[in-house]
């Protein structure tokens, strides 16, 4: 089996190939391809990786490329986790909104949008390559927006051996089995939404509804570790948000904390990206493998003990909850999701977890096409999406209108027409504005270029 990772120098991958070390007993792996257009920082990813590489009995071969043919021909299994125009993109996809007092946030609202023009594009043209060089892998999308990406493959190729993964819905799995003190795979969350903008309903334990009990616990904690809401909008909701809904239902606020702060979340971790990678080179110059991986676990500490902090005001204090022995958030996070995935879809087990995926019936209400984040059941080369049925009006009042956003963005981009960006943009309920929208639209245009499609 090959398994190859577009996007291969992000700080994600030492991550995932330490997964697939762990995983590689029941997946039987042959070769993993780490393919980057970013040389030098591949070859950082490179080092941080060689102690797996260089052990006794690596059990794979690893290889490293810049040219996606070589990557990706023969493949089984391709991860996306590429970032088109580097982690400078995100910070000027986050300030340019802010400047006109309109959220800025890297997978929500404008900065989402953004991104998805900049990313459509890209994975379009993986997918061409795939259908050459891997007719038959499947296509793990990590890179964000992970929602719209998937549906922009579902849309306008006829691939469909593809889901989008995100660890949000995963973390507070993990979360809430450690609240009630069981094993998460004794848990069934009973969740619909988008990515980015879901709920949980149920949370299924021994075929009785855990829900209450978590509510009881929110309101005696006075919050839940990882979910920043305060205890009396969740008791209205009768619903648990993801946490990218603080965006939603606290816009405002957000805004206000971000402009305090003083810097965005993409300015932050530009700045943490940037320290990362020069001291990796000079570790490297000494060929310090240790001093590498000591840096770049301080790297992941700060970036995990910082993450929504200066957006909610609020520190994830994991410390509360029984039995934790680390942060749920960095346990296990895109990797360990990626690989259970794997392990299930070549038949090792039967497994349950939330992906996005067309929507097939399963919400009422939503297109066939619709791509949504919903559990589904995996199997041996196969991902069935399990029913939802009825959602709260509210909740698919919120998701229509995000999703018709995210069509109009996707035909803006294959089209090249700027009207429908600008009116994507202007409908986003977090932006809500076509004035604003035409105003930040030339903005990315101008700052972008190079890395922006061109518009009619």
């Amino acid at each position: 089996m090959k398994i190859t990772i577009i996007g291969a120098a992000g700080v994600r991958t030492p991550l995932i190939v330490r997964a697939i070390q762990q995983h590689q007993d029941r997946l039987g792996l042959e070769e993993l391809s780490l393919m980057d257009i970013d040389e030098e920082h591949l070859e950082f990813i490179g080092a941080l990786i060689s102690p797996i590489e260089n052990s006794p009995n690596p059990k794979f071969h690893i290889t490293r490329t810049t040219e996606p043919q070589k990557a990706l021909e023969g493949a089984d299994f391709v991860i996306t986790t590429f970032r088109v125009g580097g982690i400078g993109s995100r910070a000027i996809d986050e300030r340019v909104p802010l400047m006109h007092g309109i959220l800025g946030q890297e997978t929500t609202g404008a900065g989402g949008f953004a991104m998805g023009i900049r990313s459509i594009p890209v994975i379009l043209n993986y997918v061409k390559l795939m259908q050459k060089e891997c007719p038959q892998a499947w296509l793990i999308n990590f890179a964000n927006p992970a929602g719209m990406l998937t549906e922009s493959v579902i849309r306008n190729t006829s691939w469909r051996r593809v889901v989008g993964i995100c660890d949000t819905p995963s973390s507070m799995h993990r979360t809430i089995a450690r609240v009630l003190q069981v094993d998460p795979d004794e848990i069934y969350l009973d969740y619909f939404g988008l990515n980015h903008l879901g709920w949980i309903k149920r949370i299924i334990f021994r075929n009785q509804d855990q829900l209450p009990k978590i509510f009881d616990y929110i309101i005696n904690e006075a919050g839940l570790p990882g979910i920043p809401f305060d205890p009396d909008l969740i008791s209205s909701l009768g619903l648990i948000p993801n946490e990218y809904l603080y965006y939603y239902y606290y816009s405002a606020q957000a805004v206000n904390n971000i402009l305090q702060a003083g810097e965005t979340r993409g300015e932050q971790i530009a700045k943490l990206s940037l320290k990362l990678f020069d001291e990796l080179k000079v570790r490297s110059m000494d060929h310090d493998i240790d001093g590498m991986l000591a840096i770049y676990q301080s790297y992941l500490e700060d970036r995990s003990s910082t993450y929504m902090v200066m957006e909610t005001g609020k520190v994830h204090d994991f410390s509360q909850l029984n039995q934790a022995t680390s942060n749920p958030m960095i346990d296990e996070g895109y990797a360990g999701v990626a690989l259970n995935l794997i392990d299930a879809l070549i038949g090792n087990n039967v497994r349950t977890q939330i992906f996005n995926v067309p929507n097939q019936g399963s919400i009422n209400g939503m297109d066939q096409q619709d791509v949504v984040e919903i559990p589904c059941l995996v199997s041996y080369d196969h991902i069935q999406p399990l029913a939802v049925g009825e959602i709260p009006a509210h909740c698919m009042g919120l998701i229509k209108q995000v999703k018709h956003y995210e069509h109009l963005t996707i035909e803006a981009v294959v089209e090249g027409s700027y009207p429908k960006a600008r009116l994507a943009l202007s409908i986003h309920p977090l932006v809500r504005d076509y004035g604003f929208a035409g105003t930040i639209l030339d903005e990315y245009i101008f700052r972008h270029q190079g890395i922006f499609p061109e518009f009619k």
